[in-house]
């Protein structure tokens, strides 16, 4: 069960930020276990289940990373990560091609949303493509969005402009090349008590119907075979 990140956790945050080193890391390899990593199993864990009981039926599993970072892509970096995060996902050959809930603690903030890392060209099109068919349940999904203060749509724009959105509302959608529903903010108390479990059980319960309407577009039909989609 988790019961908070603690004091410790934060300290190592920044220790490896400015020691990512073998020799440092080792040193105090227990603090990240028992005040990091661990906590951070545990809090993916009870999250991992409660969105698998609202969404029983999807197949669903659970992440947590590792601090190692892949050898082949340090880029003149440490051998260390300085954050970690959590996902909920469906399983993937290609894990950017799917929406994902997250959760992700550094050493200045946390966040913590649904989104994709690097969605193919081709989902987008059929997102675009269902815009175009069905703007009415986008446009309800946007409003609840708009209404709300916890989340914000983030998105990466295309360079040039996809064509004309079905409405204004919709704009932000029909341009994107990415997106996330997130939240950040700073190292805040509810980091330290189960208080945390709780708000992100409410605002993972807020995104649940944005993440069954993103999931099911690899089920649209492809539009580059329906002459006049996008």
């Amino acid at each position: 069960m988790f019961t908070g990140f603690t004091d410790e956790t934060v300290d190592f945050m920044w220790g490896i930020r400015f020691n990512n080193e073998r020799t440092w890391f080792e040193a105090h390899k227990e603090i990240y276990l028992n005040h990091f990593y661990r906590p951070m199993q545990a809090l993916g864990a009870e999250i991992y289940e409660f969105i698998r009981g609202e969404r029983p039926d999807y197949d669903l599993i659970n992440k947590v990373t590792r601090i190692y970072r892949d050898a082949r892509r340090l880029h003149g970096r440490g051998p260390y990560k300085e954050s970690l995060w959590f996902s909920v996902e469906e399983p993937s050959e290609q894990w950017t091609a799917k929406p994902t809930f997250w959760f992700e603690l550094m050493p200045e903030s946390w966040t913590y949303g649904m989104g994709y890392y690097l969605p193919k060209a081709l989902t987008m099109a059929k997102l675009r493509a269902r815009l175009d068919r069905d703007p009415k349940t986008m446009e309800a999904l946007t409003r609840a969005l708009d209404r709300q203060e916890e989340f914000a749509l983030v998105t990466e724009a295309y360079k040039r402009p996809k064509g004309p959105a079905p409405s204004p509302l919709l704009e932000p959608w029909y341009q994107a090349k990415s997106f996330t529903i997130c939240h950040e903010e700073k190292l805040t108390e509810d980091l330290f008590s189960r208080r945390l479990v709780d708000r992100l059980k409410e605002g993972y319960a807020f995104l649940l119907p944005y993440y069954d309407y993103f999931v099911t577009l690899d089920g649209d039909p492809d539009p580059r075979e329906q002459p006049g989609r996008p």
